[in-house]
């Protein structure tokens, strides 16, 4: 029998085997079709088993993504998932088109692997050309002096106090709000020694030719409690921060200064050539809080002159650096009673006081009225430390030259 012969009895064989096994119509079907799977029980089951699997799995991993806001079902929350999308819009005050107008985008909140640095992370949210702001960061106490724009903008007398015992403060272009110490606000490795993790809002420069708003400046304080509230949640505590805006105080208005009450502290003469308005109008936080600050013709979020009480320790720490410094003379005072220094653009005080570490600072922007300088800052020391219940408190400043 030949080769071809051969070939077409075992195709005539397995043809047989076929049709006893297959039926016709499946003839031409893959062996893993589910009909050809279908007829054998035990293929059946195990087919069974794992399509169960596997629609489990989805369907598990959907509920998953659902819970994390991620994936197909994202709810598209702003700023670390503490907005919504109405939540967002409302801070542009009616600026915004709509809740499908506010982009955003963010890097997240992380921490260094080892721990000895706070978190940090920021969020930007846009709306018809208006910006906002975001960051979560540990104060630098580095640069906590003279230089520090963070100071500048967000110690500005313009911002209020916001109450109940939180290291915070809010106008309408600003917020702040430190996390507290005992819910993470400082990393495990850090002490009283290092500046808070705060987080903070920002809409703008700060303006200080019309009134604050009021409204839009709650607006701003109830943000960035939410901020807080969602960071703690995230590092699994359990308390919350409530809504502070109805105890804060009204916002600052230009002082009218009288001659020995220079910034609204009564026994600090004013100089002569402040009377004439060199300058500009006073601004003072109104209200009690961690810190107590009278601005000057504030461009660009930079005063001219400032004179400021740090009451809080957990701000005051940001200038212990800049007050060991050894600048141009220290100051001197009773023994343990703190350390300073004065220079020609700038006075600093660090006191040490019943509730800790106190700074009391005088800085202009340039260097052109040293006798100013010297002339304040005793006086302002002293004065300040009997209203916080600090003093008696007198200091002595080193020889000019």
């Amino acid at each position: 029998m030949n080769d071809s012969e051969n070939n077409e009895n075992n195709e005539s064989n397995e043809g047989d085997e076929s049709s006893t096994r297959v039926p016709l119509h499946e003839r031409r079907r893959p062996w893993w079709h589910w009909q050809r799977l279908a007829r054998s029980r035990p293929r059946l089951a195990v087919i069974t088993a794992v399509v169960g699997a596997v629609v489990g799995a989805l369907l598990g991993g959907a509920g998953v993504a659902w819970r994390a806001e991620a994936g197909p079902f994202a709810d598209d929350r702003a700023c670390w998932g503490a907005f919504s999308r109405d939540d967002a819009a409302a801070l542009f005050d009616g600026t915004s088109g709509g809740e499908e107008d506010v982009k955003s985008s963010e890097l997240p909140i992380t921490s260094d692997r080892t721990g000895a640095k706070g978190s940090s992370g920021q969020c930007l949210m846009t709306s018809d050309g208006s910006r906002i702001t975001v960051q979560a960061h540990q104060l630098d106490t580095r640069f906590g002096g003279a230089g520090d724009q963070w100071a500048d903008e967000f110690l500005s007398a313009r911002l209020t106090p916001l109450g109940s015992g939180l290291l915070g403060m809010a106008s309408d272009t600003r917020a702040w709000l430190a996390v507290p110490d005992g819910c993470m606000g400082r990393p495990s490795r850090l002490g009283a020694a290092d500046g808070p993790t705060v987080i903070d809002l920002a809409t703008g420069w700060t303006i200080y030719d019309d009134e604050v708003n009021t409204e839009a400046r709650d607006r701003l304080a109830r943000a960035v409690v939410t901020l807080v509230n969602h960071y703690m949640a995230d590092k699994g505590c359990t308390g919350t921060i409530a809504d502070p805006t109805r105890r804060m105080p009204e916002p600052p208005r230009f002082l009218d200064e009288k001659k020995d009450a220079m910034c609204g502290v009564k026994g600090l003469p004013l100089p002569r050539d402040y009377a004439h308005g060199t300058f500009g109008r006073t601004l003072v936080t109104r209200g009690a809080g961690p810190v107590r600050t009278c601005d000057r013709r504030v461009l660009f979020d930079h005063p001219e002159l400032r004179l400021m009480t740090v009451e809080d320790p957990r701000l005051a720490v940001l200038y212990e650096q800049l007050s060991g410094d050894g600048a141009k003379g220290r100051v001197k005072a009773g023994e343990q009673d703190g350390y300073g220094f004065v220079r020609d653009d700038m006075g600093l005080f660090q006191a040490e006081c019943q509730t800790g570490p106190v700074t009391f600072l005088i800085r202009a922007d340039s260097g052109r009225r040293p006798a100013d300088i010297r002339t304040l800052l005793p006086r302002y020391v002293a004065a300040e430390a009997d209203r916080i219940g600090c003093g008696p408190l007198h200091i002595t400043l080193p020889a000019e030259g």
